[in-house]
Order: structure tokens, then C-alpha cells, then sequence
């Protein structure tokens, strides 16, 4: 059974920083590329960072680049998103995934209010 458990969310002041993790379990992890997306109330869900199954590439929505590291440990099965210089904008329910392909998780929220 796919597992993905999403933790490290929470209150912060605009320019805070924030990192999430997600521990990944019942798929080969290190076969697929991982992503973390967000969603706000009333808007769509979006993909903020994406990256390759060695963690030798990354991509970031526009909106977070500059500000927002993806990165994987394939030893431990985890993936992780560093976020700093955080803005209300940044304000949703964060979860990771692959392509969608992948029983959702719980999402962690992120709330970045003054």
C-alpha cells in the first residue's frame, strides 16, 4: 500500500522559513520523480517543485523560485521542501506526490500570517 505522510507545517510570520518532509512508503521510491503542490482555499492545486529521481534536477513554479529548495534522501525514502523568505501567498495545504499517480496524503498546512 502507498503511503505518503506529509509533516513539518505551521503558523509563521511573512519572511519566516518553514521545512516540510514526507516520508514515502509500499513503491520503489527511488524509481519515480517526486513533486510537492499546494492548494489554497478556492483555487486550484498547483505544483510548486518537482525533481528528478536522483535529485539531479529540480524545477519551481515561478511564483516560489528563488525561495523554495526540493530535495530527496533515497536512503530514507524522504523528500523535503525549504521554504524561506515565506509571504501570505505561500498560505495552503502543502502535499507531495508523483505526477499525481500516488494515493494522496494527509497534506501539512502552511499558514504564513503577521
Amino acid at each position: 500500500q502507498v503511503q505518503l505522510v506529509e509533516s513539518g507545517g505551521g503558523l509563521v510570520q511573512p519572511g519566516g522559513s518553514l521545512r516540510l518532509s514526507c516520508a514515502a512508503s509500499g513503491f520503489t521510491f527511488r524509481n519515480v520523480p517526486m513533486m510537492w503542490y499546494r492548494q489554497a482555499p478556492g483555487k486550484e492545486r498547483e505544483l510548486v517543485a518537482d525533481i528528478s529521481t536522483l535529485g539531479g534536477r529540480t524545477n519551481y513554479a515561478d511564483s516560489v523560485k528563488g525561495r523554495f529548495t526540493i530535495s530527496r534522501d533515497n536512503a530514507k525514502n524522504m523528500v523535503y521542501l525549504q521554504m524561506n523568505s515565506l509571504k501570505p501567498e505561500d498560505t495552503a495545504m502543502y502535499y507531495c506526490n508523483s505526477n499525481g499517480w500516488l494515493a494522496w496524503g494527509q497534506g501539512t498546512q502552511v499558514t504564513v500570517s503577521s
